[in-house]
């Protein structure tokens, strides 16, 4: 918990930037947070205490500066006001989420090596972000991971988890793949 003293010197969502205009540089990027996001708002239609954003900036202080954010895929809050105060957010300013941290974050691996294994994570960890999940299904052997990769923050370190689809007790949700087979 960040003390109150600290708390005044730091900038409002209005101040803050709300991505950092990245262009996304495949179409799964911006379709599978978007339909994670689409399929939490059916299945938890009547909840009021989660939000879910597709390329948000998300600010926090455990980093170099408070004033840089990390910009995941998507990421899972929950214990928090849907519609904060009955508006959309601009950006997750963690310090104005009761210091709520994100409990899930996706990264969808792109052409461009965008640090998912390394920098990325250690941002997560370090934020306290309980799941981690790398979808690679066109670069894994590049990176050389597993296409699907779900990643549970241990003792401040995150382990890879061996299951698929994987259930995550502390939202109660499940997430994998699943591909379906081709009509003849």
């Amino acid at each position: 918990m960040m003390s109150s003293n600290l708390r005044q010197y730091l900038p409002s969502s209005e101040e803050l930037c709300c991505s950092d205009d990245t262009p996304v540089d495949n179409e799964d990027q911006n379709f599978i947070p978007n339909f994670l996001l689409f399929l939490l708002e059916a299945i938890w239609k009547t909840r009021q205490d989660w939000f879910f954003a597709v390329d948000m900036g998300v600010y926090h202080t455990t980093g170099v500066n408070p004033r840089v954010p990390v910009v995941p895929d998507g990421f899972l809050s929950l214990g928090v006001e849907r519609r904060k105060q009955g508006k959309s957010r601009r950006s997750y300013v963690v310090w104005e989420e009761n210091d709520i941290p994100p409990t899930l974050v996706l990264e969808v691996v792109s052409w461009t090596p965008g640090e998912e294994y390394d920098t990325k994570a250690a941002i997560y960890a370090n934020l306290g972000v309980l799941y981690y999940v790398i979808y690679n299904p066109e670069y894994w052997q590049r990176d050389r991971h597993q296409p699907f990769e779900v990643y549970k923050l241990i003792d401040g370190s995150y382990e890879l988890q061996k299951r698929e689809p994987f259930w995550m007790p502390e939202i109660n949700l499940g997430i994998g793949r699943r591909r379906e087979a081709a009509c003849r």
